[in-house]
Parts: C-alpha cells; sequence; structure tokens
C-alpha cells in the first residue's frame, strides 16, 4: 500500500510544481567525461511499481528533457513492463533504442513535519504599561497560534551515461506540500540541466 501510495504522490508531483522545492544535496562525478545530450536519446524513467503512475511521469519528464535538446523517451515505450526489472533485457532493449542517457526519478520519502506558528502581537500606545493594555486587551482579540502541517516529499534523481555506464550526477530534492503547486517534474529537469551545464557535463553544440 505504501508502495502504490507513494506511485500516486508522483504523479501528483508530475502535475505539482515547484515554489517549494529545493536540493537537499547534490553530487557529481568528478572524473567523468563531458556529456553532449543535444540531439542524442535520453531515456526517462521514473521507479514505480505503479504503471499508471509512472507512464504520465515518464511522459512529463521525456517532454523537458525534449525541450532542452535532447531526445527524451518515455522508457515504458522501450522497455515492457513484465521486463523493466530485469537488467540484462532493460540494457539490451536501450542498447537497441540508440539511448546515450538515462534520468530517472524516484520518491524516496514522504514525511509529515508539524510546526507551532506563535500568534501574533506588536508593540504600541497600549501596550506600554497595564492600565493602558488590560482595557484594550480584552476588547481586541489577536490571532492565538495554530499548529501547521506540511507534506514534505523527497525525489532522488540520478543521470547515468550508458556509454560510460556511470553515475554522472545525481541530486536530492524536497518538495513542500507538492499537491498545491505545479511544475515539479518541468523545474526539476531546468535545474538539473543548469547544474549539469555549470558543472561541465552538458556541453552545448
Amino acid at each position: 500500500m505504501r508502495t502504490l501510495h507513494l506511485g500516486l504522490c508522483l504523479v501528483a508531483l508530475v502535475a505539482g510544481g515547484c515554489a517549494t522545492t529545493s536540493f537537499s544535496s547534490k553530487w557529481h562525478a568528478p572524473d567523468a567525461e563531458p556529456v553532449k545530450l543535444n540531439g542524442q536519446k535520453v531515456a526517462a524513467v521514473v521507479m514505480t511499481k505503479n504503471p499508471g503512475a509512472r507512464r504520465p511521469a515518464e511522459d512529463t519528464l521525456a517532454r523537458e528533457i525534449t525541450k532542452r535538446g535532447a531526445v527524451g523517451i518515455p522508457a515504458y515505450t522501450i522497455i515492457p513492463d513484465a521486463q523493466i526489472r530485469d537488467l540484462e533485457s532493460s540494457k539490451r532493449l536501450l542498447a537497441e533504442a540508440g539511448v546515450q542517457g538515462v534520468i530517472s526519478m524516484r520518491v524516496v520519502s514522504r514525511d509529515k513535519q508539524t510546526t507551532y506558528v506563535p500568534g501574533a502581537w506588536t508593540s504600541g500606545p497600549y501596550y506600554g504599561s497595564f492600565s493602558g493594555y488590560w482595557g484594550y486587551g480584552w476588547g481586541a482579540a489577536y490571532d492565538p497560534g495554530y499548529v501547521q502541517t506540511d507534506e514534505i516529499v523527497s525525489v532522488e534523481t540520478l543521470i547515468y551515461s550508458l556509454r560510460q555506464d556511470k553515475l554522472i550526477w545525481a541530486g536530492m530534492s524536497e518538495t513542500i506540500n507538492p499537491s498545491k503547486v505545479d511544475g515539479l517534474v518541468t523545474e526539476l529537469a531546468g535545474r538539473i540541466a543548469s547544474e549539469m551545464e555549470k558543472e561541465g557535463l552538458l556541453v552545448k553544440p
């Protein structure tokens, strides 16, 4: 049930967005060769056991890859569901399709965070003395504070060069309340491309 919930959550993330998304950690292989993705086939992989969740997520990721100059291909269009967990079959099918790189996304955790937000109060002419405040305080109601619960979803993004058979970039992102925002995969793809350009792992033509 937890796996199904995380799969459905990722579909919400694809339709959801990034106003509250940030990378908590990033890494790239220091010895990786420069990767020229422009014009190359790159498979979009979203790891979830639920095919109904995986397909729309891979479609969205593939579109974002294509927007940035490569040829994004949803992995489900290359690898049948029955073979997706078989390493040798997957490698063979990716190679036969001419795929040069893989970008994968996987939800790794979904947590709740509870925060107490204190009520607001300000200084002013009524606060200077007990006599001034007493009558004012009973006549004016201030926000007493409240408890806020946020959902935090962590997504692992990995980029592999199939030619080098090597992990070349990794990032862990956190999104707060993903169902309330738009464009998570879109923004993550853009940020990943920017990071690869800065680190010399993606070379523009």
